[in-house]
């Protein structure tokens, strides 16, 4: 009897041990693989993270929600050392990241704030304001090159209202694009604005694509579109095959500017081919980078370095941040940026 006892306790220790994580483990939560820049964000991660001596977990969730909770849940029960997450919704994580702080688990949100949980240690990203900023103003120049003096037709696109970022990148835009609304220099012809209203869900770029189709047949059938703000990449390709659709590149009928986010490879041939106006690059490998530096200094005591204590309120802290530097990226400077810094190679294109 003592050793069937005994034989069965050694299987649990062995089925635990296999069941659990190597000390120095990092659990990665990311969003979807149907983005190009979250597998690049998982791969240069995995790679950094190896390189640095630690074991990863990279877990993608294909923007299922309750799929991504169980990832992490099962990350936080099998012990990992540190979560990294970019979270599909930032609003409904509290109960696991409360469950990781009290397991001694450190918690950085990636690219993503996460909200409504003091259990956020750590926030690394990329100033979002500013990308807002650098879009709007890409789609400004554009205008001015393309469509000369104006007034212009512009229609608003916002990202997915359950990403705190797609605020940021919105604001952002906004406080380049009021000023020339209330001017009468830009007109927003069907009205549409606020991100509550402009808002899309998931960053789908059919579900841009079927709200562009509504508005050209509603708003446009007598009138040029000139520029469309978006936010992202994937929702770009969405619009402007939207556009294409009803003639727009083509005869007499000018491509209108279209901004976009995340230097992805479509739009990167869809700006060299001058359709896609300009996107703007975050090197996803920077970000990395930085995610590590954190992870390192939490593994060994000490304090991760940041370099932003105001911005980033999530409802019931400030997060402390680092902020990267977002880069706009067109037809002019994608060699030097996206060519000269490695982050693609010529024959790509």
């Amino acid at each position: 009897m003592t050793l069937k006892l005994l034989a069965a306790t050694a299987a649990a220790a062995l089925t635990f041990a296999a069941g659990a994580y190597a000390e120095g483990t990092v659990g990665i939560a990311m969003p979807t693989k149907s983005s190009a820049r979250w597998i690049s964000d998982g791969n240069s991660m995995v790679e950094q993270f190896e390189a640095a001596g630690y074991t990863t977990d990279l877990q993608y969730a294909e923007d299922d929600i309750p799929n991504q909770l169980a990832q992490i849940e099962n990350m936080v029960t099998k012990g990992v050392d540190v979560l990294v997450i970019a979270a599909i919704d930032g609003t409904t994580l509290s109960n696991v990241l409360e469950n990781a702080h009290f397991a001694d688990i450190k918690v950085i949100a990636y690219d993503r704030l996460i909200r409504d949980s003091a259990y956020v240690d750590y926030y690394a990203t990329f100033d979002n304001f500013k990308v807002g900023v650098q879009q709007a103003s890409s789609l400004v120049a554009g205008l001015k090159e393309r469509f000369g003096d104006g007034p212009y037709n512009v229609e608003l696109f916002g990202g997915s209202p359950d990403d705190n970022n797609a605020y940021f990148f919105y604001n952002g835009a906004m406080s380049v694009l009021q000023p020339l609304i209330d001017a009468g220099s830009v007109n927003i012809v069907s009205g549409q604005m606020g991100m509550d209203t402009v808002g899309t869900l998931r960053w789908d770029g059919a579900v841009a694509q079927a709200r562009m189709d509504n508005l050209l047949s509603a708003h446009y059938t007598d009138t040029m579109v000139h520029g469309v703000l978006s936010p992202y990449d994937g929702l770009s390709i969405g619009i402007l095959s939207s556009l294409k659709g009803v003639g727009y590149g083509s005869g007499d009928m000018k491509m209108p500017i279209v901004s976009g986010q995340d230097a992805e490879l479509p739009s990167v041939k869809s700006i060299l081919a001058g359709e896609q106006y300009s996107t703007v690059f975050k090197d996803t490998r920077e970000l990395a980078r930085v995610t590590v530096g954190m992870v390192e200094a939490l593994m060994k005591g000490g304090t991760p370095e940041i370099n932003d204590t105001e911005t980033y309120d999530n409802g019931v802290k400030v997060v402390p941040s680092y902020l990267l530097e977002p880069v706009s990226v067109d037809a002019t400077n994608w060699e030097e940026i996206l060519l000269g810094s490695g982050y693609y190679t010529k024959d790509q294109f």
